[in-house]
């Protein structure tokens, strides 16, 4: 079970390469919407010790003594990245940290991207939907195309349904890199055609600019889970390959 300081690496990330990491949630808890079977930062139940979230002003600056470290010794950034214990949107001062995070990358590290790794619960409020428009990376999940899916395996809380994620990915025309999550688990299985043909559609309607395909790294809470091998996932996405889209397939 994870539990990330405000800022925290760089680590090395299998999808963003030297990543530094902002933890927009408590220090020492959880929060987020979703329960997924595969989280490494374990079940929600597990993360309520701590519930105070990081103001604006803390991530600021918190994130400028981290960039100022890291340019004086000479460590390489590759990308500026809103992950940590739970869903960065939900943080109530998300969109000033985003405006205040591009204005510090373009002053320590103008070459690095600023990326979100999000759920996509959340854009269908204004002011997130604009705070990722503005970042060179927002990552949006969707593992699966039906509710019933979905419910199996990132057990959302509270009202969720699919159709409403996939008009609110539609608005950012394409503008985004879709994520999803490659696994086998009791009563889901992401190679079963009544889940990856539906999802290849949603992918083929959104026309997401690149697509990021992964599977289990690290311990998860969730038992009964299997990850799917590299060449398998290839396999799998090859007519969307075939298609002209942009895949990324980590294993």
């Amino acid at each position: 079970m994870l539990r990330e300081e405000t800022v925290f690496g760089p680590i090395r990330s299998r999808r963003l390469g030297n990543s530094l990491g902002i933890n927009l949630l408590p220090e020492r808890g959880k929060i987020c919407n979703f329960d997924c079977i595969y989280c490494e930062c374990g079940w929600n139940r597990d993360g309520r010790g701590d519930s105070k979230l990081p103001s604006a002003s803390k991530v600021r600056s918190a994130l400028e003594a981290k960039l100022t470290e890291c340019a004086a010794a000479g460590v390489p950034i590759d990308s500026i990245t809103f992950s940590g214990d739970g869903e960065p949107t939900l943080n109530p001062e998300f969109p000033q940290i985003i405006d205040d995070t591009l204005a510090l990358r373009d002053k320590y590290y103008p070459n690095a991207v600023v990326s979100v790794l999000s759920n996509a619960t959340m854009i269908g409020r204004k002011e997130v939907f604009d705070a990722l428009r503005k970042v060179d990376k927002p990552i949006l999940k969707l593992d699966a195309p039906t509710d019933e899916a979905v419910r199996v395996i990132n057990h959302p809380q509270g009202d969720y349904h699919v159709d409403d994620v996939v008009r609110n990915l539609a608005a950012f025309e394409g503008d985004f890199i879709l994520q999803t999550m490659f696994l086998r688990a009791p009563g889901f299985d992401s190679s079963s055609q009544e889940i990856l043909g539906p999802w290849m559609d949603i992918v083929r309607k959104l026309r997401p600019r690149e697509i990021m395909v992964y599977t289990i790294d690290r311990p998860v809470p969730g038992e009964g889970l299997s990850k799917f091998t590299g060449e398998e996932m290839r396999s799998l996405v090859q007519p969307l390959i075939d298609e002209g889209f942009k895949i990324q397939i980590k294993s």
